[in-house]
Formats: structure tokens, sequence, C-alpha cells
């Protein structure tokens, strides 16, 4: 039987390749591809509504990842047993293809859109997430809906001095600079990434490079569409239109709406209550018969104002609250607000507030990580909350959404990279931001926050982080554009890009940039850069004025810890025959107490609520562990009394031969009256027999030696 499966293969500078394939799977479906690279395989398919919904004015496109467990020969963990909602992993990947596709749709295309990609084959050297991005942008290439791609996202990674594309997920590891780039053809659209404090220079290096792989992956792409027959899309009519009335709105409005945004008011309330004068007013006058569309001249007027505010910035080159393009907005924090936490900080930038908690937690408050993927555990986690009431807003509290995900998955990635290494830092920690009040840019305040509290917390971070969220205005025609530092949230809505940027003082540390114009040069992304560097160590000043450096030590109500790394024989003492002697050791101290093994060594982690109750511990298990030497003292502990002498226990554990005629130097006939069961006494190592591994002791060798008898004969 023939399926009629057309392919269409790229071939990567390594050498290595990726092949899309369609019409084979999923055929009615409006668009469907399946994208192999090694042995991973996604499944992608797009499904477009024929018509828009009445009423709707925007895209209503969902884009879900989900990844299936048999695709790399597992059964999910939990009760149900089979794939439930999606994971935070999985959201991102969702929001990563989101990102990149979202701005490529016709502005007035409304219908509702599903793109789906599934992991259906799993590669332990391959990630998905690299080529989930062209999985989706092939299945709308082979389809009829309107779309302005291709577009494709890839991995760009500097491991060793070189930039690999797409690298093995073993060689990630040794990465100090890791993005995923998403681009069409001509221009980038999208970045995020991490990396271990480099410069502006080398991070726009990596995104040309990722660049120059994409546009192969797009050539792909309308070479296939041309092989499949789809270069024709349908064609729709979603909006409606009343030409007299936009051109009266400009007409009437703009020049209202310009003197609206210059009135450089810095609160956003009295903001949007003058842009809503004007528009309010027009209304007014329009009596109460008229026949307008309300819909209408509320899209009319925000169209006129955004034009507006543009143009203000551009011409005037000053903000909406009054600021330069590159002025950083007033900054207030303070650490050690909440007495009961191991750390907090508040973070305030002009409207934007974060009040964020440290929690250190012991190696039992690890996440689990469960996936189709990955198995295993999480010791740092970040979790972002943007309650209402932060905007002045009714929200239902329903948990995290997709962009509190997201954001907090940008602020845990740009202050992992100053966290101890993990032989340093035993503690689970876990980073609370909750958003109080928001006007931009809330992401970049946690990061703010979080390494505000870190410091607080006693954690001993590499340096502090800032982070800065850029914007952009841009008139294709003039050839202007305004580089706007520490973005309000209309100038982001209004704007061309929302560039956020994170590092120390030594370079970047994460960043995520989402562009809305296509064909941004390099030059404006370099300015760009450069901008938020200023911002970035402006900030860091300000933060370094309520706290420099981490606290010298940890909150007296924070769990002490400690590591200690033992012998791998000596993991089944520590623990002792069903748990006996370490549970004694908990019991006795209050400390909590966990053994690994890992690379052959024995992996001891203690935690305790107080440092008299660690030392107890920590001697307990030094004790333990302690080996013997011949010649030194020991205080010991009569165990067992014998004919031939006793058993004295001398390091936990460890019982030695303390011969009878090893008691005294007076010869003894037996130790009856002479030692007790229980008796603690002063014993010396004297050998240890090289084949059995007995222990022989001595107390006389530690007792003074008795004056040598007067010999000499009486007198007769």
């Amino acid at each position: 039987m023939s399926y009629n499966a057309i392919n269409k293969t790229i071939i990567m500078a390594d050498g290595r390749e990726i092949n899309i394939e369609t019409g084979k799977l999923a055929k009615q479906a409006d668009g469907s591809v399946v994208v192999r690279m090694g042995n991973t395989m996604l499944l992608a398919t797009v499904v477009s509504s024929p018509t828009a919904k009445e009423g709707v004015d925007f895209l209503p496109l969902s884009v879900d990842y989900q990844e299936k467990f048999a695709s790399s020969g597992k059964i999910p963990g939990g009760f149900l047993k089979r794939e439930a909602r999606l994971s935070d992993y999985e959201i991102l990947i969702s929001r990563l293809v989101d990102r990149i596709l979202r701005p490529m749709f016709p502005e007035d295309y409304h219908a509702d859109t599903q793109v789906m990609i599934n992991l259906i084959s799993a590669d332990a050297e391959v990630l998905p997430d690299a080529l989930a991005a062209l999985a989706a942008s092939a299945a709308l290439a082979v389809s009829d809906i309107p779309f302005n791609g291709p577009i494709s996202e890839v991995r760009v990674a500097r491991i060793d001095g070189q930039f690999v594309v797409n690298p093995k997920t073993s060689d990630i590891a040794r990465a100090d600079i890791e993005l995923i780039v998403g681009a069409s053809y001509d221009s980038v659209a999208m970045v995020e990434g991490e990396m271990n404090e480099v410069s502006e220079a080398e991070m726009l290096e990596a995104i040309k490079v990722a660049h120059e792989a994409i546009k192969i992956q797009c050539k792909a792409q309308m070479e296939l569409a041309e092989m499949v027959g789809k270069t024709t899309k349908r064609e729709y009519s979603h909006e409606n239109h009343n030409e007299e009335l936009r051109e009266r709105i400009k007409r009437e409005l703009y020049d209202k709406a310009y003197a609206a945004a210059k009135l450089g008011n810095p609160n956003k309330a009295e903001r949007k209550k003058a842009f809503g004068a004007p528009k309010a007013e027009f209304i007014e006058s329009l009596g109460e018969d008229h026949t307008y569309d309300a819909g209408m001249i509320g899209t009319y007027y925000h169209d006129v104002e955004k034009e507006a505010v543009r143009n203000m910035i551009l011409n005037d080159r000053v903000r909406l609250d009054g600021r330069k393009l590159d002025e950083i907005r007033p900054i207030w924090s303070e650490v050690n607000y909440l007495p009961s936490t191991h750390g907090s900080a508040i973070f305030t930038r002009g409207e934007t507030q974060s009040l964020t908690t440290v929690t250190l937690g012991t190696k039992l408050d690890e996440q689990l990580i469960d996936s189709a993927m990955v198995s295993g555990t999480n010791k740092f986690m970040l979790h972002y909350n943007f309650p209402g009431y932060s905007t002045g807003e009714v929200k239902p509290n329903r948990g995290p959404g997709r962009r509190e995900v997201g954001h907090g998955n940008l602020a845990m990635r740009a202050l992992k990279k100053v966290l101890p290494p993990v032989e340093e830092n035993p503690y689970t920690i876990r980073i609370v931001s909750d958003i109080l009040e928001s006007n931009g840019s809330s992401s970049m305040a946690t990061v703010c926050a979080g390494s505000l509290a870190l410091m607080d917390a006693g954690v001993k971070i590499k340096a502090p982080v800032s982070g800065i969220a850029m914007g952009l205005i841009t008139d294709i025609e003039t050839g202007k554009f305004a580089v706007l530092s520490d973005i309000l949230g209309d100038e982001d809505h209004l704007g061309d890009m929302d560039f956020k940027v994170t590092g120390t003082k030594a370079g970047i540390t994460a960043c995520q940039m989402d562009i809305k114009v296509q064909g941004l040069s390099y030059e404006v992304l370099t300015q760009a850069l450069e901008q938020a560097k200023a911002g970035r160590l402006h900030i860091l000043g300000e933060m370094e004025k309520t706290i420099a450096a981490p606290a010298a030590d940890y909150k007296p109500h924070t769990p002490r810890s400690f590591n200690i790394i033992i012998d791998k024989e000596f993991i089944g003492a520590v623990i002792g025959p069903g748990g006996k002697v370490i549970q004694q050791i908990q019991k006795d101290t209050g400390a909590t107490i966990i053994i690994e093994e890992k690379n052959e060594k024995g992996h001891v982690n203690i935690f305790a609520t107080n440092q008299e109750n660690m030392n107890d511990a920590v001697s307990r298990i030094k004790a333990i562990v302690a080996v013997p030497e011949i010649g030194d003292v020991y205080i010991g502990k009569v165990k067992s009394i014998q004919p031939y002498g006793a058993f004295v226990e001398f390091m936990p554990g460890k019982d030695g031969l303390l011969h009878i005629s090893e008691v005294k130097h007076e010869r003894l006939e037996s130790l009856e009256g002479v030692l007790e069961i229980g008796e603690e006494l002063k014993v010396k190592l004297m050998d240890i027999d090289k084949k059995t591994g007995k222990f022989k002791l001595s107390r006389k060798a530690l007792l003074p030696k008795p004056e040598a008898k007067n010999t000499e004969a009486n007198p007769q």
C-alpha cells in the first residue's frame, strides 16, 4: 500500500540530518508533518476553522506540546497512569513555539487555530524542544492556512569554545552559552536562554550562528510546500471596516492622543484616564442616536493612540511617564522584611513590586521529575505568582497559568548561574515571587528580589544579579528608532520589542527576547544590549545600597546543614542493622540524616535545627567512620567480660580485646571486682591483626609503672 509520503531532508553543518515527512500521518488535519532527527520524532498538526466567530478581533491561537511516555518506553507515574495536564516543561516548549508563530499570522486573520506537537519517539541525545517550532511551521507550510512564514528555531550552544547548533544532550552540560533562537528567513524574532556571565558581543555571535542554520531550515520548508502544492493559501475575510469612521477618529483624536502622551505622568491610572478622555468625548459628541459600532470606535482609537505614542517617543525622545529613553524608574528595596522566613526581600521599581521569599530545605524537599525524557530530582525551584490585585483587577485564583510558568522559568535561569556548586550547597532552595504591583517587567523585578532574598538568607551566591526589560519603537519608512530602558506595560504593548536581559557585573546570565517587527538589524540589537548593560549595572548599584553580599551566616531558625563524604564500606556502619544506628543518632540529636551512594562514595547530608544538634550528629558520624590508628588513645566502654579479658568498644561499632594481662601491671587471676560492664576507661590501641582485623587494646600502657621492689636480703 502506498501512502504517497513526501520527504524533505535538511543536512546540518556537521553532517547530521533532519527529515520532514508529510502525507503519511494525520491526513485529515489541515496540515501535518513528522520531523525526525536521530530517533527523536515529532508529529505536528495544525487545524484552523473555515470562518472566524462573530465579534472576534484577534487570533484565537492555541499551541500545545506534549510528550508521550511511550516515546521513551516509559509508563507515567501517579495513580492514573496516563498523560495528564501539561507539565511545566511542556508548557515552556509550547510557549517557545507560540511566541515565534503568533506574530507571523496576518493581523486580520481571526479563525480559531490549533497547533499540536507530540513527541512520539525519543532519543536521549536529541532534545525535542529545538525541533518543535520547525515541526509546527512545516505543518503550516503544507496547509492552506494563511501564514507569513516559514520560521524555525534551533538551539545554539558554545561548547569548548565552539558554537554548535542542536548539540547532543550529553554535550550541553559543558556549554557556557545556551540559547534557543527563533527566526524567519529574513530576521530574528525570538531568543531565550542562559549564559555563564558572557559579554553582549558573544551573545550576538551566538544569535548570528543560529540564524544561519534557521535560513537553511526555512528554505527547506519553502521547497516542501512547493512539492506538496500548497503555495496558495485560503481566502478569508474576518474584518469589516468603516473607513469613513477610521479617518474621522484619526482626524479628530490624533492630536489629543499625542497631547495625552506628552503629559509625562508617571502614574499608570492617571495616564489611562488621560488617554481615555478623548475617546469618551468623541462618543459623547456623536449623541445617543449614532449608528457607529462601539467595537470599531475602540479599535480605531487604539490604533490612533498607538501611532500617537510611538510618534511622540520617536520625535520628542521622551517616554510616556516623562523619562528619558535610557532612564530607569526610581528603585527602593528592603531585605529581612519577613522575620520567620529563611530569607526575604522587597524590590520596587516604579509601579512594579515583588515580595520574594527564600526557603532552604533538605534533600527530602527536592522536586521529583517524571517525564518522558527525564527522570530525577530538582533542588532549585522558583515560583512566580501574578494575582489580579497587582494590576487592580478582579481575577479568579486558579493557579499559575502559562505566563506565570514562563516568567518564573526565566528568573530561575537568571539566578541558577550564580548559585554555589552542588557539592557546596546541601540545601534544596525554593524562591517564591509574589507580584504585588505590576506596570512592566515583573519578571525582572523577580530576578532582583530573588537575588536580594538569597543574600539575605545567607546563600553564598557568586554575585548579585539584576534584570532589565528593553523596548523598541521603530519607523520603517523614516528609519528612526528608539531603544527604551526599563519599559512600562504600555510601552511593551505598543512597542516592537520586549527584550529582557539579566546578569551580574561580569556578564549576562539569561535573556528572553520577543520581536514584533521583521527586519530588525543587528545594529539595533547591539545598541539595545549596550543600553541594557548600563541599566543593569545601575540597578545593581541600587541593590547594593540595601545588601551588597550574602549574609555571613544563615538565620537562626534556618536548618543547619553539613556534608560528609565517607568511604563506601562505612555506609553500612553508619546505617546500622535495620537502620538502628542512624535512627538512634537522629533520635538523640534531632537531626535529619540522608545517605546516598554516588561515585563509589557515601554522601552523608546532615540537617539540624541548631548548631549544637548539628555538632552532636556530625561528631557521632565522624566517630563511626574514623579509621583507628595504632598508638592512639580512646575513651572506651566495657561491653562484655570474659575469663581471658574484656571487650571494649573504643570507637562506635568497633570493639577491641583488652586482654587480662593488659589491664594492670599486676598479675590478675580474674577481672571480677576490677572491671564492670558499662564502665568507661582509657585504652590505647596497640595493634591491628593484619589477617583478621582484630584490635588489641591496653590499659596497662597508660598506667605508671610501679616502683621496683627492694630485693636486698634482710640481715640475720
